[in-house]
């Protein structure tokens, strides 16, 4: 997914506002205000490269005439350490945006770097590797296209473009046939229930959806729900789900692997970003 130009800029402001406030007071006592200068920025392990566009972004908004020539592209593995972007312009806006831009690079190439291990553990099962809501507050633009730039696929975007029904939802309707005939006369869009038996599963067939999420089940069941469903509706595994055991998950047959960790726990990678 590409990130809307809008999007990005408000996340970027909204970044330096929080990170400048008044002033960068250290900056603009130490550096003279005509002062130019060039910086590398540095991948400094291993890893994925993403967030470019933001780092780019950020010394944009502080320097509209700056010069920024990137050496490498969203989903690029480079090993370390790789000198990923070059940076020239004033300074004082260099020194500025430091901070901020290399929390995107690192945050969004940690993200990638991590799909990517999880993308390549289930490569020739035939099933995806997708992503949760379970992103940063403000940040999910920028941590689902991380996701994609790592390999994996991107589940919903929030809560108005795909239909989810959940175990509350359905403690709220009665019964899986209740909330998807509710669902079914509200939206067209296609309808996924989230089901913790196979009892459920056979009731959500019945009800004629779309897709099923198979939360927390054993492999075993897994691969009883692959059998039951045929074909019939797109079936997602999803719960705990890790580095060691997401392989073992994608053999049973299901189609789809959600992945919270991708987002809520992906180490940021270490980069840096050197003045010359």
């Amino acid at each position: 997914m590409a990130v809307a130009t809008d999007t990005l800029e408000r996340i970027v402001l909204a970044a330096l506002a929080e990170d400048i406030g008044a002033g960068d007071v250290t900056t603009e006592a130490t550096v003279p205000a005509d002062a130019a200068g060039n910086a590398g920025i540095l991948v400094k392990e291993p890893g994925v490269v993403c967030g470019l566009q933001a780092v780019e972004a950020t010394f944009r908004a502080l320097d509209p005439d700056v010069e920024f020539e990137a050496f490498a592209h969203d989903g690029d593995a480079v090993d370390a350490p790789a000198v990923v972007a070059r940076v020239a312009g004033s300074q004082r806006a260099i020194l500025t945006g430091e901070r901020v831009a290399l929390n995107f690079l690192g945050r969004l190439s940690g993200i990638a770097t991590l799909t990517r291990r999880y993308a390549d553990a289930v490569a020739g099962t035939g099933a995806a590797v997708l992503d949760t809501r379970k992103t940063t507050p403000g940040l999910r633009a920028l941590e689902k296209h991380a996701v994609v730039a790592g390999g994996g696929r991107n589940h919903r975007f929030g809560l108005d473009d795909a239909v989810l029904v959940k175990d509350n939802h359905l403690r709220a309707a009665g019964s899986i046939a209740a909330a998807v005939e509710h669902v079914r006369k509200s939206t067209d869009l296609s309808v996924e229930v989230e089901c913790d038996t196979l009892e459920q599963v056979a009731e959500a067939l019945e009800a004629g959806v779309d897709a099923i999420l198979l939360d927390n089940m054993t492999l075993d069941e897994l691969r009883q729900a692959v059998r039951l469903a045929g074909g019939r509706a797109r079936l997602e595994a999803s719960g705990g789900v890790t580095l060691e055991t997401i392989r073992a998950v994608a053999e049973t047959g299901v189609d789809e692997i959600s992945v919270g960790a991708l987002t809520h726990s992906a180490r940021s990678l270490d980069v840096s970003l050197e003045l010359t």
